[in-house]
């Protein structure tokens, strides 16, 4: 019952409104709006403003003829005509932040292309890739509640075997930092990238996994953004510093619309895997093909796809992806 409640209420009817709508689709009759209230034991100012709020969602329409009651609306139709104008505000809200997305490297580049940015304007670019680096320690040294990263490749230093450097920010979680890492599925294809990114989770990281990434970023206490250039390596690049609410506001909310698409790929539990099978759920939690983990892995392909029928069966998954996904949910991609 209250389940059922909740719904109503999510569709803008409280107990007062789906009171009057239930008499008014009934069968009885009355002749005015003293005569409703009195039936339903509602004050005149209760009834208007029950009425009101129907009308507004479209669950009564007002009658053909002045002074009568206003006309219930079939609940199937009334339903479904909130649920279509819903999804219609939702699409509306989606195309927003894909504009917003595809916006903003373009806005970077808007400020690269200025020397010298207005003063005060909360905007300053860093060049060269020590300048950088020695303004990304600063920054998240700076940090006191959270850290937001949008990471993806090319990355800035690898390690002679090509493996890109470990984001330094597990220090920041020992210290009460919350930080949240979303890396472009991509990033998982350099050897030992994902088994990396699990010793992160395992310190207390948040990491998920979402395609395509637009840009990196780096997010401070959600006040100061980095955007860190395509190719540090290359001296003519620079990095954005935005502390400007323009920048800030429209950069916060795209992170967290790309957080809440992404997949996560790894979270502490007591129902552990081995490294290497955690690292190949985490590979499958982030969509690659058999082939691309038989690479990454260094094993025959046949070898990989008998260890996942094997995970697929413990986990009582259907799917390859369907099983990354459990597993990440399960928090069993620790090793």
């Amino acid at each position: 019952m209250e389940q059922t409640r909740d719904l109503w209420r999510s569709l803008g009817l409280g107990d007062d409104e789906l009171a009057v709508y239930e008499v008014l689709l009934g069968t009885t009759q009355h002749e005015d709006r003293m005569e409703l209230a009195r039936s339903l034991d509602m004050t005149s100012r209760r009834l208007d403003v029950s009425l009101t709020q129907l009308k507004i969602y479209g669950f009564v329409r007002s009658s053909s003829a002045d002074g009568l009651l206003p006309v219930a609306v079939n609940p199937t139709t009334a339903i479904r005509n909130q649920i279509h104008l819903r999804r219609a505000q939702l699409l509306d809200a989606s195309s927003e932040l894909e504009v917003l997305t595809a916006s903003v490297d373009r806005l970077a580049a808007e400020v690269l292309g200025r020397a010298a940015p207005p003063r005060g304007a909360g905007i300053e670019t860093v060049r060269g890739q020590q300048a950088i680096s020695e303004r990304v320690t600063a920054l998240l040294t700076s940090a006191q509640t959270e850290v937001s990263l949008l990471d993806r490749p090319p990355y800035a230093r690898s390690a002679p075997d090509g493996v890109p450097t470990p984001l330094a920010v597990g220090d920041l979680v020992r210290r009460g930092v919350r930080v949240r890492v979303v890396v472009d599925r991509t990033g998982l294809e350099f050897p030992g990238r994902a088994r990396g990114l699990g010793e992160l989770a395992e310190q207390g990281v948040e990491i998920r996994v979402a395609p395509d990434l637009p840009t990196k970023l780096i997010t401070v206490d959600r006040q100061v953004t980095l955007l860190p250039p395509n190719d540090v390596a290359d001296p003519s690049q620079a990095a954005v510093v935005a502390t400007d609410s323009l920048l800030s506001n429209a950069l916060v909310p795209l992170f967290e619309e790309i957080w809440e698409r992404a997949l996560p790929i790894g979270a502490g539990g007591t129902d552990a895997v081995t490294d290497e099978d955690a690292e190949l759920l985490t590979m499958l939690a982030a969509g690659l093909k058999d082939e691309a983990i038989a690479r990454r892995l260094d094993l025959h392909v046949h070898t990989v796809r008998r260890r996942i029928s094997r995970l697929m069966a413990s986990l009582s998954a259907e799917t390859r992806f369907q099983a990354g996904i459990q597993a990440a949910r399960r928090g069993r991609l620790s090793s």
